[in-house]
């Protein structure tokens, strides 16, 4: 059963994703980033350039890509959501979404983990999945981010 995290009241969600994902990729993980198209755009940048003694390997993936040998290689994927639909059960353990999603439907995946922001909009979003979730019995963790 997939468990699901919630990391809310982040101020710089990007920031926080940029953590998170090189702490991730230190530990070989294989993590799924989903976000809409500029978020994802912003995350990219920003995984290049986050630390200057860094490199943290990742791949922006698309539906209409084949699971290539440089993607198996890879272990940060980001993609739409829709896109992400289109992987192959399994492919990614870990997904992270990052912004409003909307929806609450669950990725294949052992954990899920919701970055949330400051945003009304993310915020509502969140606890509508939030609720989705525990309708569905998944059990559902929440870490606050501690007041800056």
């Amino acid at each position: 059963m997939t468990i699901v995290a919630f990391h809310t009241g982040l101020d710089d969600p990007i920031a926080y994703a940029c953590r998170l994902l090189r702490k991730a990729a230190r530990q070989s993980a294989r993590v799924l980033v989903c976000a809409d198209e500029h978020t994802l755009d912003v995350l990219d940048k920003a995984l290049w350039t986050f630390d200057p003694q860094d490199f943290i390997p990742h791949v922006r993936w698309r539906a209409s890509q084949a699971l290539g040998a440089h993607l198996t290689r890879t272990p940060l994927w980001l993609a739409t959501e829709e896109d992400a639909r289109a992987l192959p059960g399994g492919a990614c353990p870990v997904v992270v979404r990052l912004g409003a999603v909307s929806t609450a439907e669950l990725p294949a995946a052992d954990r899920l983990i919701e970055l949330v922001g400051l945003d009304d909009e993310e915020r509502r979003a969140a606890r509508q999945r939030w609720r989705a979730y525990e309708a569905s019995g998944v059990t559902v963790q929440h870490h606050q981010a501690p007041p800056r």
